[in-house]
């Protein structure tokens, strides 16, 4: 092991299932690298819906991996196995299956990248969860291409201010869904050609309008329940719709034979249990194809608040009001 840390570190323990108010500062050893793997001291956490949920008890971390909250984190390498890439003071931002909500986080080296040039340590926070949600998803599964049209559900929040950007820069036609007319025109300002009022507005009528019947080619969602057949209706023949989430329910009737007419693919996916390898094929594509347009400033990341670590109750209940646009982030 190449650096050395504190014997003891403060990380958010979970008193149990239940609201912010379980969430709580403790202290435990600080963990030490594997060969392959390094300790980040970190600076910065982004807050996903997946913490959420865990803090709830209804998304329990895979087998071995830590039990702490938090998927995404930005800091300093304090420590490094013998086999990592990576050496002590690398400054770095990393995909971690959890543990991102302490001060210190070990993670596989081969799921850093360096923060990009010209990012704070807060914005390179925000990455890591989001960027590599986004790009295995809409770009590795759905293969969304140059001139495609593409929607995506909840546009104003942090996979969804992703999406956006990533979609526009790559040259496809983005449509989105927010839950206020400020929220849309946010999402529009981002590159969205337009965004439909989900309070108000019909999103597949409004499309099956503005694409003269046709429909779009590709689709994230993250609601489920009562948007999946919308979510088919308003696909294009040959369409691609990818499910990443479902906070309607995931039990839904369909009608099939229009998934056949149209020729259809359904597909979704979880990142957090993949293999080490996976997310390192995610990495290495996102830091080739992505890291210049973070450093160009072609794509941004979008940060609505940054809050104390040691307030992370507060920062938890202002995530669940959904007002913010984009990320919230822990400051360590």
């Amino acid at each position: 092991m190449r650096g050395q840390v504190p014997e003891k570190m403060r990380f958010v323990d979970l008193l149990g299932a239940g609201g912010p108010e379980v969430l709580e500062i403790r202290a435990m050893p600080t963990p030490e690298p594997q060969a392959h793997e390094v300790v980040i001291e970190v600076q910065a956490a982004g807050i996903n819906r997946p913490d959420i949920l865990q803090r709830q008890g209804k998304y329990p971390p895979p087998h071995g991996a830590s039990p702490i909250l938090g998927l995404e984190v930005a800091g300093i390498v304090a420590a490094a196995g013998d086999d990592a890439t990576l050496t002590v003071g690398d400054a770095v931002c990393a995909l971690v299956p959890g543990g991102g909500y302490a001060e210190y986080c070990r993670v596989p080296a081969a799921h850093c990248l360096p923060v990009p040039r010209g990012l704070s340590m807060v914005q390179a926070g925000g990455i890591p969860e989001t960027f590599f949600t986004v790009w295995a998803n809409v770009f590795q599964m759905a293969a969304l291409k140059k001139g495609e049209l593409f929607l995506v559900h909840g546009g104003a929040g942090g996979i969804g201010t992703t999406a956006i950007q990533l979609a526009h820069a790559r040259g496809a036609r983005v449509f989105t869904t927010a839950g206020t007319d400020e929220k849309c025109a946010r999402c529009v300002a981002l590159g969205a050609e337009q965004g439909f009022n989900y309070k108000t507005q019909d999103f597949a009528e409004e499309l099956k309008r503005i694409t003269d019947g046709r429909g779009v080619d590709v689709i994230l969602d993250m609601v489920g329940g009562g948007y999946i057949q919308k979510n088919i209706n308003s696909l294009a023949v040959r369409g691609r719709l990818v499910q990443i989430a479902f906070q309607q329910g995931a039990n839904v009737t369909l009608n099939l034979a229009s998934i056949l007419q149209k020729r259809l693919v359904i597909t979704g996916s979880t990142l957090r249990p993949r293999s080490i390898e996976e997310k390192a094929a995610i990495a290495q594509e996102i830091g080739a194809q992505v890291w210049p347009l973070l450093e160009d400033g072609t794509v941004k990341v979008i940060v609505d608040k940054t809050i104390p670590f040691t307030q992370v109750r507060q920062a938890h209940e202002y995530f669940e009001r959904g007002t913010h646009t984009g990320k919230v982030i822990l400051e360590v």
